[in-house]
């Protein structure tokens, strides 16, 4: 290929990342983003004057380095999660995906392998890449759904060193049901594997007690990865973290970082933990919101699947790109994953909602999709 055209053919790379593309969810100004499932609705003053008094207060400390362990961020979140958790079962790294690529370095890389199920998060296969661990694409139904028995069946065949089951799965919005959770589990011990369950959107499930958090006693080799960028409003501020047992931890630390939280970055996730009512009350609005897609775009004549998240994956779209744009066009960015006659888009406040209803009705009038009832 020419140089001018793709300058990293000039570099000396990893050959196995020749070729590869980088995670490329559309960044565009637009009036209305419901496209990378962030909670859209604006964060409270009272956090933000709790936020800002917290950085002030650790700026005085910044020629320092941070707390290495972040023990009070641990028992926040640890009181936050409950369930007997103590702070030495807690993890947390810079967003979600920081956990999982510290996983995987400690529990992949050359000559390992991970599964998950695909369609799934996009990032599993790039975090793969960048550990140099061999991804498994497992398969799901057409649905799109996972059962016990597939599951099962597909890592018994394949034997991964680390499977990630995302509950609720994106893009699909669908969760899994802690019977399949435990068989996937007792699986993987048969080969000493590690199993992580990607619950990024538990907040917003239909059953939140159905968590795999429930399942951590006596399981050492099983993983719960959380973050606060979806339910606390917290996206920008990058906190991921995971509830498993301490031995877990201990051996994350083999591979993270000196200092990898900064100082601002645990005292913002901590003055929101400690407001966590204030910013978790919008959580009920965003499933409300969800819902009402749901309900509506079935009598659009389209098809959602059950979501479990705060996003609603839909089919029944002639043409899903000239729809998204569109959508675009109106200045509503939603995510197109790839999946032919599919759209994903994100649950916004109320006015957010009604905007992409509208306009996506405007555009089945338009190619002459929408049922003659609406």
């Amino acid at each position: 290929m020419n140089e001018a055209l793709d300058p990293l053919s000039a570099l000396p790379i990893r050959d196995d990342l020749r070729g590869r593309s980088p995670y490329g969810a559309p960044m565009i100004d637009v009036p209305i983003t419901l496209n990378v499932n962030e909670n859209t609705h604006p964060m409270p003053q009272e956090v933000i004057d709790a936020i800002t008094a917290e950085i002030a207060t650790v700026a005085r400390t910044l020629n320092r380095y941070p707390d290495r362990e972040f023990t009070a961020l641990r028992e926040e979140l640890a009181d936050y999660l409950g369930h007997g958790l103590k702070p030495e079962n807690i993890w947390a790294a810079n967003g979600s995906n920081e956990v999982l690529q510290q996983l995987f370095q400690v529990f992949g890389g050359p000559g390992r392998s991970v599964m998950s199920f695909v369609p799934t998060y996009s990032m599993y296969p790039l975090l793969a890449d960048g550990t140099n661990t061999r991804f498994i694409a497992g398969k799901r139904a057409p649905d799109f759904s996972l059962d016990a028995t597939s599951a099962v069946t597909q890592i018994q065949k394949h034997r991964p060193n680390i499977v990630v089951l995302c509950s609720p799965n994106n893009p699909t919005g669908t969760g899994l049901g802690l019977d399949v959770i435990e068989a996937v589990y007792e699986a993987m011990q048969e080969h000493e594997g590690v199993t992580i369950v990607d619950e990024a959107y538990a907040e917003f499930a239909q059953d939140t007690s159905a968590h795999a958090l429930t399942l951590l006693p006596n399981r050492p080799r099983l993983v719960v990865s959380r973050t606060m960028s979806k339910a606390f409003a917290f996206a920008g501020a990058r906190l991921g973290y995971f509830a498993a047992d301490p031995a877990i931890a201990d051996a994350v630390r083999l591979v993270r970082l000196p200092y990898h939280l900064s100082s601002v970055t645990q005292a913002v996730a901590i003055a929101a933990l400690r407001h966590r009512e204030g910013l978790l009350a919008n959580v009920q609005d965003i499933r409300t919101q969800r819902d009402r897609i749901v309900k509506t775009l079935k009598e659009y004549g389209l098809h959602p699947a059950v979501s479990d998240s705060n996003f609603i994956f839909f089919s029944g779209l002639r043409d899903e790109k000239e729809a998204w744009q569109w959508l675009l066009n109106d200045g509503i960015l939603v995510r197109d994953n790839g999946i032919a006659g599919h759209l994903r888009v994100t649950a916004g406040t109320a006015s957010e909602t009604t905007a992409f209803l509208e306009s996506l009705k405007k555009y089945l009038e338009h190619s002459g999709e929408l049922p003659a009832s609406c």
